[in-house]
């Protein structure tokens, strides 16, 4: 199970500030359903040549800072 949880309301907002951060990733790659964080978290690990710890302190920070447009 994963250390986090994000709903799709949630995730539209996420996933804007990923995308500004790695301009290079699409919205096909950062597609998310509602309960596949594990699916996600592997995904972008490989996406962004980044280790699970830093990935998730990404999107927990992400979280934390919603409607902050800073990631």
């Amino acid at each position: 199970m994963a250390e986090i949880s994000i709903t799709n309301k949630d995730w539209e907002r996420v996933k804007i500030k990923i995308q500004r951060k790695y301009n290079h990733l699409t919205d096909e790659q950062l597609q998310y359903f509602e309960g596949d964080e594990e699916s996600l978290i592997s995904r972008l690990m490989e996406l962004v040549k980044r280790d699970r710890n830093y990935v998730l302190f990404t999107l927990k920070k992400a979280l934390v800072n919603i409607d902050n447009n800073r990631l």
